[in-house]
């Protein structure tokens, strides 16, 4: 009974959100409520539910969503993004030129989510394009592989970091584990891949529009290099001193305390503040504005986020969790390969990978938990799944598209090949360093 309603609710999810065209976060409610009857739960304990599952979801995540978001922002309003590409591209060369755009996306994909990375870089794989006189989707798609791998798989990115609370992950190990499973899918989905693009025709009318900044007004490459990575590199000095300051406990505590995510982030916003805003002569009330638009920009995805930690919830104070993980241990699959399949059904079903990750999370907790799964391999297992194959019902696939000019055979086969490129060679990643860790 406890698996119909499951696929009852999931499958009136994909449907309102698919055909009806509902609100994600509306749609995540209704069924949040649903299940909630249909799994008996006391009236008078719903709304303590409700609370409990969008608290506890965002509580740890909104300072590093909003801040990382604001960094990204500055990053691509501030020309910080288009001088690494630029130098880049000048250090690659033209015979290189697809290794130059995979590295960029990895840098600036740290800081950068990935919608509003493609905006911001748009201009930058046009430029670059033209100069060479080269296929803009040949040029592209490396770019666009590495912000997808990155916005999938690291924090500080929504849909990481809120599977890395779901799962009770350490960040620190899902960040390193994630980057060991993300450079060889990169380099397959992205310079490699590219190869077989080479002589893809593309006829992009928005690629006339498009501007860059001219190169005087740009950062320089190290202040735009360290301003975009700054909260990695405190990050990890905190891990890497942490361990020689066992003797020291009032260092230790201040270490850890400036290695914490959520500060390290507001370490960043208040330097990348001066440095790519006042210094670059932007005014404060500018800056200012420029995190307000950032703000606006992710209030969705926040809200999407919350709405699914009420359904995880729902599943864990209605007990059925337990009965889930029950049955899904019938099945005898690898809980991290169950994972990635969950989510990949559901990304193929919904098209948005951050909700195919977090009610796929939902489905899998109670199996990882009794199984013993690494929950740091688990966050990174459904975040690859949720990229797989995306298609028409993902907007990401409209946008690549129309940018680059395609028909919509070659989009499948240049977009939403090298998504499923990503999703597969992610889990390959993930089941090697699991079959080494463990």
């Amino acid at each position: 009974m406890i698996i119909f309603i499951l696929i009852l609710c999931i499958v009136t999810l994909i449907l309102l959100v698919t055909w009806a065209k509902l609100n994600v976060f509306l749609t995540f409610l209704i069924i949040s409520l649903m299940a909630a009857l249909l799994l008996g739960m006391p009236l008078a304990h719903i709304p303590q539910t409700v609370n409990k599952g969008i608290g506890d979801m965002l509580g740890s995540l909104v300072i590093i969503i909003v801040l990382g978001a604001m960094l990204g922002k500055l990053v691509g309003v501030s020309g910080a993004a288009q001088k690494i590409a630029t130098s880049m591209r000048n250090v690659f060369g033209e015979k290189y030129i697809t290794w130059a755009m995979s590295v960029t996306g990895f840098i600036v994909g740290i800081s950068l989510f990935y919608n509003v990375g493609f905006f911001l870089m748009v201009p930058i794989i046009f430029s670059v394009a033209s100069r060479y006189k080269l296929p803009v989707v040949y040029v592209g798609i490396p770019m666009l592989a590495s912000l997808s791998v990155m916005h999938g798989f690291l924090p500080p990115h929504p849909s990481p970091m809120a599977l890395q609370i779901q799962f009770h992950a350490d960040i620190s190990k899902v960040f390193i584990y994630g980057v060991i499973v993300a450079i060889p899918a990169i380099v397959i989905a992205g310079p490699l891949f590219a190869r077989f693009l080479r002589n893809m025709p593309s006829n992009s009318i928005i690629a006339m529009s498009v501007q860059e900044i001219p190169d005087e007004q740009l950062p320089g490459l190290a202040n735009s290099i360290l301003s975009s990575l700054l909260p990695v590199i405190v990050i990890g000095l905190s891990i890497i001193i942490m361990p020689f300051l066992g003797v020291h406990p009032r260092l230790k505590n201040i270490a850890g305390f400036l290695g914490d995510p959520n500060i390290a982030m507001m370490e960043t916003i208040l330097i990348a503040t001066y440095t790519l805003g006042i210094r670059m002569g932007m005014k404060l009330t500018e800056v200012m504005s420029v995190y307000a638009d950032a703000v606006k920009e992710i209030s969705m995805i926040l809200l999407i986020i919350g709405s699914a930690g009420i359904l995880k919830q729902v599943f864990l104070d209605s007990g059925a969790s337990g009965q889930i993980a029950t049955t899904l241990q019938g099945l005898n699959l690898p809980p991290l390969l169950l994972g990635w399949i969950i989510a990949a059904i559901l990304r193929l079903c919904l098209g948005s990978a951050t909700v195919a990750g977090l009610t796929a999370a939902g489905i899998i907790y109670p199996l990882m938990h009794a199984s013993g799964a690494d929950p740091n391999l688990m966050v990174l297992s459904v975040g690859a799944g949720s990229l797989f194959c995306s298609h028409v019902n993902d907007t990401s696939f409209w946008v690549t598209k129309e940018y680059f000019g395609l028909s919509m055979k070659n989009t499948f086969l240049s977009w939403s090949m090298m998504e499923t490129l990503v999703s597969v060679i992610g889990l390959g990643g993930v089941l090697l360093v699991n079959m080494v860790i463990h």
